[in-house]
Order: C-alpha cells, then sequence, then structure tokens
C-alpha cells in the first residue's frame, strides 16, 4: 500500500484530467456498484445536503480524489428524480478560500425559493497545521453556480477544543438554528447550538445542547441532528471513541435517541435510551430529509456504508466507500424504522426460477432476495461458495429469538480486530426480510424494518451462491443499475 505524505492528500486538483486515468482504472473494478452512490474517483465518506429542490433530490458527498485517503476534501453533487437513479453532477464546493484552505467538510442544506442554501464546515489550517473551523454557506443558484459567501457565519465557539463541525441547519417558529457537533475542553460529546433571525445572516451562538444522562458519552459527537418524525423529537448523533455491548470493539456509532425538544431551554429530554440506527458492521454519519407527506410522519435517510479510521479492500485499487440506500424512516413504539424505498421493485429486471426451491442457488452480482419464514431455526448463507460453504451466514436461533450477521466466512476479510459477528434480539421471531446485495455490499431489511444491517462486502469469484437451510420460501430478482458511473467533474 502506498504512503501518503500531507502534500500529497491536501494537493489541490486544479484540472479533471489529472484524476481521468483513475477513473478509468477503477471503472473495471469488479467491486464497482451498480445502483448505489459511489466516488467518480478515491474516496466518498460523508453525506451532505440531502434535500429536495426544485424538482430533484439533491445529494452531496465528502470526497477527495486522489484515492482512498481523507485528504483535501470536496463536496461532490448527484441528483435524482426518484431516490432510485441517480446522475453524477460533479464538483460543487471546493476548498478554495482562507476559510476552506484545507477541505470543505460536512454539512447541510437549505431550499430557500429559487436558490438552495448549503452550509458546511471550512477546515482552516495555519502554517503550523493549527486548526480553525469556520461555518461556512454557499448559494447554489442553479446546479452549475454556486456563491460562496464572503466570509464565513461565524467561527469556533470558546471553551471548545478545535472539533467543532458538521452544521445542521434547523428551521422553527420561524427562527433559524445550526447544531454543530462538538467536543468540550474535558473531551467529551457535546451538540453547540447557533441561531439567528434569517438563514444567511446575524448568527450568535445560544449555548450548549442539554441532554440529561448524556453528559459523559463519548469525547466527540458527530453529524448531529434534531428531526421531528409522527409527532416526535429525534437525536440523531454519532458519538465516537465509545464502546457499546454487542458492537464489539467498534468505537465509532451513528444513533439517536426519541425525546422531547426544547429550542427555548436548549434542552433535548429523552424518552428511552440510545439506539444504534443500523445493526451491522459499516453505517455512519446518516443524513436525513422530510417526506412531502400531509402527516409529517416520514423522512428518508442515508448513510455513509463505512467508517472513520477505516481501510477496506478497494484501498488497493485507489478508491474507497459507497451510500447506503436511501430509506423510508418512520417511528414504530420507541424506536426508528428504516425501509427500502417502494420505488427499488422497479429494478427488478426478472425473478431467478427456483424449481424445487434447492438448497444453493447462484445470485447475480446484483440482486435482492426476499425471505419468507415458516417457523424455527434458520441459516442463510449469501456470497458462498458452490458447496455452500463461507460468505455471509445470517443465523436465527426460534428458541433465544435472535438473528446474528456472521461475515468471517468470507474470503476478504477486514476489521477483524473489531468483531466479525452483530446479534439482534427479535421478540416477536422472525417473519421476514428483503436482502439487497450490490458488487461490494449487502444490506439487510429485518421483519419489515425492525432491525437492518449493513456491510460491505468484496467476493471473489467464486463467493456468489446462496445456501438456505430451515423452512422458507425464497424470491429472488436480478436487479437493473441505478447509478450513472460517469466522469463528471
Amino acid at each position: 500500500m502506498k504512503t501518503w505524505t500531507k502534500e500529497e492528500r491536501y494537493r489541490v486538483l486544479q484540472d479533471p484530467e489529472e484524476i481521468r486515468p483513475l477513473h478509468e482504472a477503477i471503472v473495471t473494478s469488479p467491486y464497482r456498484q451498480t445502483y448505489h452512490i459511489q466516488p467518480v474517483t478515491g474516496l466518498l465518506n460523508d453525506p451532505n445536503g440531502f434535500v429536495f429542490h426544485d424538482g430533484l433530490w439533491h445529494l452531496f458527498y465528502q470526497w477527495c480524489p486522489w484515492g482512498a485517503i481523507h485528504g483535501l476534501k470536496y463536496w461532490y453533487h448527484v441528483v435524482s428524480e426518484d431516490l432510485i437513479t441517480w446522475k453524477n453532477q460533479g464538483v460543487c464546493i471546493k476548498p478554495d478560500t482562507e476559510y476552506d484552505n484545507k477541505g470543505a467538510y460536512s454539512g447541510s442544506a437549505l431550499p430557500m425559493l429559487d436558490d438552495l442554501y448549503l452550509y458546511y464546515t471550512g477546515n482552516h489550517r495555519d502554517p503550523d497545521w493549527t486548526r480553525i473551523p469556520y461555518t461556512c454557506m454557499v448559494d447554489l443558484k442553479d446546479q452549475s453556480n454556486p456563491v460562496k459567501l464572503e466570509k464565513p457565519l461565524f467561527g469556533p465557539a470558546p471553551g471548545y477544543t478545535e472539533h467543532q463541525r458538521d452544521p445542521k441547519i434547523i428551521s422553527r417558529n420561524g427562527q433559524f438554528y445550526i447544531v454543530l457537533g462538538a467536543q468540550n475542553e474535558a473531551h467529551q460529546g457535546r451538540v453547540l447550538v447557533w441561531k439567528a433571525p434569517a438563514p444567511d445572516r446575524d448568527w450568535t451562538f445560544a449555548g450548549e445542547l442539554t441532554v440529561p444522562g448524556y453528559e459523559d458519552f463519548g469525547d466527540m459527537w458527530e453529524c448531529p441532528s434534531i428531526e421531528r418524525i409522527s409527532g416526535q423529537d429525534v437525536l440523531l448523533f454519532c458519538p465516537q471513541h465509545l464502546k457499546l455491548e454487542g458492537r464489539g470493539d467498534t468505537v465509532h456509532h451513528n444513533g439517536y435517541i426519541l425525546g422531547a425538544m426544547d429550542w427555548e431551554n436548549l434542552v433535548f429530554t429523552p424518552h428511552g435510551q440510545f439506539h444504534v440506527l443500523d445493526f451491522g458492521f459499516d453505517s455512519y454519519a446518516a443524513e436525513c430529509v422530510a417526506l412531502d407527506t400531509e402527516e409529517n410522519d416520514s423522512e428518508a435517510i442515508v448513510a455513509w456504508m463505512g467508517l472513520p479510521d477505516a481501510s477496506y479492500p478497494t484501498d488497493e485499487e485507489d478508491w474507497q466507500g459507497c451510500l447506503t440506500l436511501p430509506r423510508l424512516l418512520t417511528v414504530r413504539g420507541r424506536r426508528l424504522i428504516q425501509q427500502p424505498l417502494t420505488g427499488l421493485k422497479a429494478l427488478r429486471s426478472h425473478e431467478l426460477e427456483l424449481i424445487g426451491t434447492p438448497h444453493t442457488i447462484a445470485l447475480p452480482r446484483a440482486c435482492e432476495v426476499e425471505f419468507i419464514a415458516r417457523g424455527g431455526d434458520m441459516s442463510l448463507a449469501v456470497l458462498a461458495k458452490e458447496d455452500g460453504t463461507g460468505g455471509i451466514r445470517i443465523i436465527y436461533d426460534d428458541q433465544a429469538r435472535t438473528l446474528s450477521v456472521d461475515r468471517s466466512g468470507m474470503q476478504r476479510r477486514f476489521h477483524i480486530d473489531q468483531g466479525e459477528v452483530r446479534t439482534r434480539l427479535l421478540p416477536k421471531g422472525l417473519h421476514h426480510m428483503r436482502i439487497f446485495i450490490d458488487h461490494s455490499s449487502v444490506e439487510i431489511f429485518v421483519n419489515d424494518g425492525e432491525a437492518v444491517f449493513t456491510t460491505r462486502a468484496f467476493p471473489v469469484a467464486e463467493e456468489h451462491f446462496l445456501r438456505l437451510e430451515g423452512d422458507a420460501a425464497l424470491h429472488i430478482w436480478a436487479l437493473d443499475p441505478a447509478v450513472k458511473d460517469d466522469f463528471v467533474i
């Protein structure tokens, strides 16, 4: 593996032709996705600015063009008419000012009539590499005309470390708020709140968000957001350097707390415990957008299918990362529920004919598997070898009412030290699963969204079979492509 110097990581992209050979090389990879958003070159991480504006769904992602490295970050722009098929639009925000000289970091978006406002963290570094984070704004007047404000909306709040980032813009009761992920001087994760009467000026520091019971819960909270779904407030955030029960040695998590938000006093009162959004291995930095429903009872959510400080097999090919499928997000009881979007069914090109339901089935490289349980214990291996061995094993224990996902059987293993098994209790048992397999990912939706397991997977040529042990009905569809892997910069 190449060792990257600081100068190479933070090199400014001057001409798209500098990276055309990188794109031409990686599009031949067997791990390029066909219906997931992925980087045009280099590295993709956090999704940003997920919003509906001017008849299109807009989504941006953190992008480093040079390779599978975290270096100089840009905002790359993709659009969709239906949240299913996506087209590359090219770079939107470049790190080209004093305030973002070492990267345009994560943020959010706000549609304002004909304009689309984008909020991001400007990662400024002094010559001695001291970081100063600025909250900056871009007015995207059309898809090809981003206009930056001359100065940031505000700089860092005193009394906190340099880790202040990921502005989420929120409008409530005629007032605008920005919530920021932060770390206090005792190295505890926090959310900071700023407010303004208008979205593009006069921002003042409102204070720190109080979350009773979570005063010492990780040393940094990234990507915070406060959503309102079905009459409930939801605090989403990513606590770092914290171990949770059942999560192995993973220390970076993406989760939420249901509760009640008091904007006047900046207090979020929990109505339950912290829950992870995804019970699998590779999911972080989720971004939400409200759907246009009369009841305001649902949103769409998308996340980075990866983790901070992690490497993946495609690093060897000089690219890394993709986003999860956008999912329908609702509240059911005391939990958030994630379900596949209805429009995904339009990608089904044909259903495999399973005569007599054989136990071992050859899978298309991009497919959907529907599993309908008939009771009892079950073991389902996907991306297994032809003899049914190996692969990602989904194991249900009917007596214990637990579902486990074990990826240790894959030939190309990674993150072994963080644990290769994840388990979820299913109090009402296992009834149904929808499993979406792309060239380098598996997403498992259990019991109509009761649990979701997301994992990257990098099968070798012989790992493309399914093996079922147990009593269940299966339907398998090959899926058509939904992303255009075009070189657009």
